[in-house]
């Protein structure tokens, strides 16, 4: 006999697996990319400003020592108090972040340092005056020395990666990405909003951007997806922090065996082959 089902009880949702993933990115206990500079590597020395304006809290840059190699370690900061997400702005840097950033990567260059990058952003600050003060030109900028830096280059996705905001610190030899994280050009609920002018759609939009580790992979914006425990990330953090460093050692290993200029000429035709489509 099929069972009866009360009528006062109210479906369970469905959660689609793309939104599943956008909760877990953005869980409030997910480990931070400072959690993880702070996990895998030692005598982390930060530099500061970008020697044209100031000095942008929601960025953090400096030396580092990885497995006794020394490396340049920069990331978004995001803060887990309310105080500290406002006074990070949430983790969406200002061109000057960006340009502390470059500044960085361009120390690296000079002493043959591999810069590595960790991400977990929606996006830039778009405030007025980081708009004022050139967003879009730091971000570009960031995009054309990124891609031509005589050094290797590694970037990991720990949670969110959201538009140009995330690429400017994401144009390397390797981009990495935790296996719940997420990377796209635009937030799902922006996306709902610009779409359907209606940002509950997000679950909707989610699932249209195809932005999870694996679709993101398969059309080549990654190379590789750093596996998770089943809750996430924040289950069992020295595992993954673990499995973080033995990715980045082996990525590393792997890049610093190759000729810079072969290395260069590798990173520019991926970006360049990167989600290409052909119609006969």
């Amino acid at each position: 006999m099929a069972e009866i089902q009360d009528p006062k009880q109210a479906p369970q949702e469905v959660i689609p697996e793309a939104w599943r993933k956008t909760e877990m990115a953005r869980h409030p206990q997910r480990p931070y990319p400072m959690d993880v500079i702070e996990a895998i590597f030692t005598d982390f020395s930060e530099v500061h400003g970008d020697r044209a304006f100031g000095d942008d809290p929601a960025m953090a840059c400096g030396m580092a020592m990885f497995n006794g190699q020394p490396v340049m370690a920069i990331c978004n900061l995001k803060g887990r108090s309310t105080k500290e997400k406002v006074h990070r702005k949430f983790g969406m840097p200002d061109p000057e972040g960006y340009r502390k950033a470059l500044r960085a990567m361009k120390i690296a260059e000079k002493f043959n340092r591999p810069v590595i990058s960790f991400i977990d952003l929606a996006g830039a600050n778009p405030g007025l005056g980081a708009e004022e003060r050139g967003q879009g030109e730091a971000i570009a900028r960031n995009l054309l020395e990124m891609s031509r830096l005589r050094v290797p280059t590694i970037s990991l996705i720990t949670g969110e990666g959201g538009s140009g905001g995330a690429l400017a610190l994401a144009v390397a030899d390797r981009v990495l990405i935790l296996e719940n994280g997420i990377y796209s050009v635009i937030s799902p609920e922006g996306c709902a909003s610009i779409m359907w002018k209606d940002a509950t759609k997000r679950q909707q939009a989610a699932e249209a951007l195809k932005y999870t580790a694996q679709q993101v992979k398969n059309l080549g914006c990654v190379d590789d997806i750093i596996p998770e425990p089943e809750g996430g990330a924040q289950d069992d953090p020295a595992c993954v922090m673990q499995t973080i460093a033995e990715r980045i050692q082996w990525h590393l290993g792997e890049l610093q065996a190759m000729p810079i200029d072969t290395l260069i000429q590798k990173r520019m035709a991926k970006f360049r082959n990167i989600a290409q489509f052909y119609t006969s």
